[in-house]
């Protein structure tokens, strides 16, 4: 099932620079829970996190958001990893085995899109924070944060293995000081307030392990066995995720009533957080390179001769000047906006591959077009807008008007659903429906 079936040595250090060898498989439980442990260990989060407090919302019921948004997202993310590791493609080209070899270049070109992205915003972060424990300006690191990803993303094995041994424990060390201090901090009572705006929190936290879906495969190919890859991305990104968003919950309880508040500025404040950040801010550089890498392993769907040296060159020039002129405001609605996308079509393909077809997955680039799984995708983009409605800073607030005034003409309201889970079932459920329907088309037949 894999693209090209020629073999390749497991000893070999590398993925080959095209895809016309299989993967290696070096990689087991442990070194894809560090991989993913480092990957979900990220300065975004605890930024990201002060957006999951709604007003009037309980700090009890926003770790319980946490929680709840974590294990769904990182369940999913797990699943994809486990399909990869089956079939042995990247992300991307296990998307033939859903839509065809031509259609597929549709999800490709979007999540070539989200990875530049990514990687854009993760080197304004990990600039942005050095220039803060520094007071120096902030294009210099965003410099030397793109030129360090670039180069760790034309080793990504020999970077995932690194990480496993030595970064995670280092982070992991960082994470456990930081939340220790500010559990020490006076923190509102667990159960001042109510669950307003529950599901809208959760959404954003399933947001974070989704992002990671379209990428899952690029990584969890070269995994010893499915239940490796499954275990390494599950646990390794859903224990991250909960602590990471965790941190930004309390921080942001014990800090938001102070003037100018930012969840970076709140936590330096802290005893020796200056050296817990620097460790976490050099950690943050591997989200960095596993985007640029993804994005040239996405690109070679659309050309597979091409050499994924050059492309992550190229890859790691656009990001660093990206990152240079970035707008952060944005990231909310980003987060958001790529669950809208990536949620259904991830409900779509988990149907296919595990129900439908039950790993008989053609990822040959004879891969027939099935334009039919395009439906389910797109209702479940339309279910998700109904519920919450995306918007992206730049684009004005129409795209957002023409979405809440058709909640209102079809009398829907939104309270009380997660739109994720929604569009992930309204997706999953019409894909079987689907599969059905064309199964009986064969038996007539």
């Amino acid at each position: 099932m894999s693209v090209v079936p020629s073999p390749v040595s497991e000893n070999a250090a590398e993925p080959s620079f095209t895809l016309d060898e299989s993967p290696t498989r070096t990689l087991g439980v442990g070194a894809q829970i560090g991989l993913w442990g480092n990957l979900g260990i990220s300065l975004l989060l605890p930024v990201a996190a002060t957006f999951t407090v709604m007003q009037g919302q309980s700090l009890l019921a926003t770790l319980l958001a946490v929680v709840v948004g974590a294990v769904i997202g990182s369940g999913l993310l797990g699943l994809c990893a486990a399909a990869g590791a089956s079939v042995g493609a990247p992300a991307m080209v296990m998307m033939r085995g859903l839509l065809g070899t031509r259609l597929s270049a549709l999800p490709t070109v979007l999540n070539l899109v989200q990875c530049v992205g990514w990687a854009t915003f993760e080197v304004f972060v990990i600039a942005e924070a050095a220039a803060r424990l520094t007071g120096w300006q902030r294009w210099p690191f965003v410099l030397v944060g793109g030129v360090l990803a670039t180069v760790m993303a034309l080793y990504p094995l020999r970077v995932v293995k690194i990480l496993a041994r030595y970064a995670v424990w280092a982070a992991l060390a960082s994470t456990v000081y930081l939340l220790v201090n500010v559990l020490m901090k006076d923190l509102p009572a667990l159960t001042d307030g109510g669950f307003s705006g529950f599901w809208t929190s959760v959404d954003l936290v399933i947001a974070m392990p989704i992002s990671w879906v379209p990428l899952a495969a690029d990584y969890a190919r070269h995994s010893r066995s499915p239940r490796a890859a499954f275990l390494g991305a599950g646990v390794g990104y859903g224990g991250a995720t909960i602590a990471f968003f965790a941190l930004g919950v309390l921080a942001f309880a014990a800090f938001a009533l102070e003037p100018g508040f930012d969840v970076i500025g709140s936590l330096l404040v802290l005893p020796l957080a200056g050296v817990a950040l620097l460790i976490l801010l050099v950690d943050e550089v591997d989200e960095a390179f596993a985007n640029i890498y993804s994005t040239a392993i996405s690109a070679q769907n659309l050309r597979p001769s091409l050499d994924r040296r050059y492309l992550v060159i190229a890859v790691g020039v656009v990001a660093t000047l990206l990152a240079l002129t970035v707008d952060a405001y944005s990231y909310e609605p980003f987060l958001f906006l790529i669950g809208a996308v990536f949620v259904p079509l991830t409900g779509t393909f988990l149907a296919a591959f595990y129900l439908l077809r039950r790993g008989h997955w053609d990822v040959s680039e004879q891969s027939p077009t099935r334009w039919a799984m395009l439906v389910p995708w797109a209702v479940g983009f339309v279910v998700y807008q109904l519920v919450t409605p995306t918007y992206f800073t730049g684009f004005g607030s129409g795209w957002t008007s023409w979405w809440t005034n058709l909640q209102s003409t079809l009398g829907i309201s939104a309270a009380g659903w997660s739109a994720s889970l929604v569009a992930l079932v309204a997706a999953g459920a019409l894909t079987l429906l689907i599969g059905m329907v064309d199964r009986r088309k064969v038996v007539r037949a």
